[in-house]
């Protein structure tokens, strides 16, 4: 999630600075903490910043506001890379970030862009070491004073202490590299100045910013940026039965694109729950330090949407980036799991009606390796498998969604009960399909205490063997030591869900084997009451010759392919999970080009880089993979 942008600017100090100097000069890397300070500490060393640099005191704590609501966050960075109450950016490659944007820690792009390194660019302001900006926020104040301060020399050549006056500044502070996203940070900081703010912080301080509501942007300054003009979405992407709306998410939580007609498509329709409410779901997405976003937010009664990134930008939903880049989220308000919350008919009602809507507009098939749950989206790399999201879980009706969908009429008529099962034959596809109202299973759900629930569900457990005392099958991202799958909620590694795939590995009595995460897993399936046949299923196995198949969760290009001056994406396999030869699964209908994606920053343009690979994606465990094609036959 790289934000956050900078140019370098001019160091400056006077008296002021010699007096902030005595007050902040014993501080250390990690040892100046507000709560260490005198009640009210972290708005007196603002004010002390602000004067020291000549920057109004409401534009400082404005921009640290929208930036960072005001905390430190102990040091820690954001999913950006930025530190401090300040935000300031340090994307060095090989220190301390390892992963893409949406699934944690920024991407280790390292690049020479001055915009990821405005941490770097404050440190030299100030004559203080970058490792200190990091952890002590009261010189992090100081440094981005000094930033803003530079921006303003570099914008009008006065230091104005009319803060309507330092709106250019901070558009700027910004980073962004169009004129949308400046704008809208920008216009967030003055609404904070102008309508003023009040916020216990995490370490008990009181922060108060009072209204400054005469204060008169001037929004003219913004055209000096030079920045690249992009439509913005001034109405929501709706179907026009949904009562929606379009609501920003904050400038930092997603990446500007041009989706689609960039050459990048959009192929995953991505269905979340929030684990809380609908308007603390739009809450968390405007936060600029939050790192995630979602395309829309679904209220529970079905009542109202909220697009909160346009479908041509990359929101940071799935934990898998380059799931992101091909995929439009959709959060739903509501819990996974918690006690015997269910889905509104008229969620699912409206849901549908948008990713009707969705699909038509981008020719997104209809299908279950197509609009998935955030559940079904494999980590990019085997250590984050543990944390693996795990929603909209097992009380989502996927039979009843997918329905309402009108995906085929097959599902239609098997949701009402109307389609003969079929018998099953070892080699052929069968896709998951208990009746949800009767298919109840037990779970263990765990936080402070573990308890049991039992209710209609929409999954089946996978066995070792054909029996219902069977071990349940082990995933070795989540179990390493080959242990057994448990029926804890989030040991989702022996369960498969309605609607998926699978190639049929052996048949005895009341079970049914399937090629599995690389092995042959049983589930009960008396008569066949729990699958149908999948008769057009593509399938794909190891090429003539082929010991096995290398399983990856994305399709990036060689390094080789990319241009120089752009960072390479790792496309890490995924060397606990085996596809040998003798074993298949089901593919989507047609493979995918590996690709990646990089936005534009001051510097240079947005670049899409396309492989000569293709990679299928397959339906291998709960969660999808991808393989190469080179690799299958």
């Amino acid at each position: 999630m790289t934000r956050r942008r900078s140019r370098h600017g001019h160091r400056r100090f006077g008296a002021a600075g010699v007096a902030v100097a005595l007050i902040w000069g014993c501080a250390t890397a990690g040892s100046a903490r507000p709560s260490d300070a005198a009640p009210g500490g972290f708005e007196q060393a603002a004010e002390q910043a602000a004067a020291e640099f000549g920057v109004p005191k409401e534009v400082l704590l404005g921009v640290s506001y929208e930036s960072s609501w005001w905390e430190s966050n102990d040091g820690r960075p954001s999913t950006k890379g930025g530190y401090g109450p300040m935000h300031l950016t340090d994307t060095t490659s090989g220190r301390t970030y390892d992963h893409r944007p949406g699934e944690g820690p920024v991407d280790a792009t390292g690049t020479d862009d001055p915009s990821e390194h405005t941490l770097q660019a404050a440190a030299a302001m100030i004559g203080v070491a970058s490792s200190t900006l990091k952890r002590d926020e009261l010189q992090n104040l100081r440094g981005g004073a000094a930033l803003l301060a530079s921006y303003q020399r570099q914008i009008t050549r006065a230091m104005s202490p009319d803060p309507g006056s330092w709106y250019g500044a901070v558009a700027h502070y910004s980073q962004a590299a169009d004129t949308a996203a400046a704008e809208r940070f920008a216009d967030g900081v003055f609404d904070v100045i102008r309508t003023g703010k009040q916020r216990v912080r995490e370490d008990g301080q009181r922060v108060s910013l009072p209204k400054t509501s005469s204060v008169r942007p001037t929004r003219s300054q913004l055209a000096s940026l030079g920045l690249r003009t992009t439509a913005a979405a001034a109405v929501p992407e709706c179907p026009g039965e949904l009562n929606c709306r379009f609501v920003p998410a904050a400038a930092s939580n997603y990446q500007v694109s041009t989706r689609n007609s960039n050459g990048m498509d959009v192929d995953f329709i991505v269905i979340h729950d929030l684990e809380g409410s609908y308007d603390g779901g739009i809450s968390w997405f405007q936060d600029p330090v939050s790192g995630v976003s979602a395309h829309y937010v679904m209220k529970a009664d079905g009542s109202a949407a909220t697009q909160m990134v346009a479908t041509k930008d990359i929101a940071f939903h799935a934990g898998n980036y380059w799931i992101n880049l091909h995929g439009v989220g959709i959060e739903l308000e509501g819990y996974a799991a918690q006690g015997p919350t269910w889905f509104t008919p008229a969620q699912y009602k409206a849901t549908a009606a948008l990713v009707v809507y969705l699909a038509r507009r981008f020719d997104v098939p209809l299908d279950r390796k197509h609009v998935i749950g955030h559940d079904n989206v494999l980590p990019p790399r085997p250590a984050r498998a543990p944390d693996a999201h795990w929603d909209p879980g097992p009380y989502w009706d996927w039979e009843k969604f997918m329905a309402l969908l009108n995906a085929d009429h097959r599902q239609e008529r098997e949701a009402e009960g109307g389609e003969t099962r079929g018998n099953i034959e070892i080699g052929q596809a069968v896709t998951i399909a208990p009746a949800y109202g009767k298919n109840a299973q037990t779970v263990t759900v765990c936080a402070s205490t573990c308890r049991s629930q039992t209710q209609p569900s929409n999954f089946l457990y996978v066995r070792t063997e054909p029996r219902a005392d069977a071990p349940l099958v082990s995933d070795l991202a989540l179990h390493p030591d080959g242990s057994a799958g448990s029926d804890r909620i989030d040991d989702w590694g022996s369960t498969v869900m309605w609607g998926q795939d699978f190639v049929v590995a052996d048949t005895r009595g009341d079970w049914t084997a399937i090629w599995f995460g690389g092995q042959k897993g049983w589930i009960h399936n008396p008569a066949g009451v729990n699958t149908r046949p999948a008769p057009n299923a593509r399938i794909v196995r190891p090429a003539s010759g082929a010991k096995s198949v290398s399983i990856y969760t994305t399709a990036y290009p060689r390094a080789d392919e990319y241009p120089q001056g752009v960072p390479t994406s790792e496309q890490t396999r995924f060397d606990v999970y085996a596809f040998p030869q003798g074993q298949a699964y089901v593919a989507a209908r047609t493979p995918v080009d590996a690709d990646d994606f990089f936005p534009a920053t001051p510097t240079r343009p947005e670049v899409v880089v396309t492989g000569d690979q293709r990679y299928d994606v397959i339906q291998y465990n709960r969660r999808l993979a991808t393989v190469n094609t080179a690799e299958t036959g």
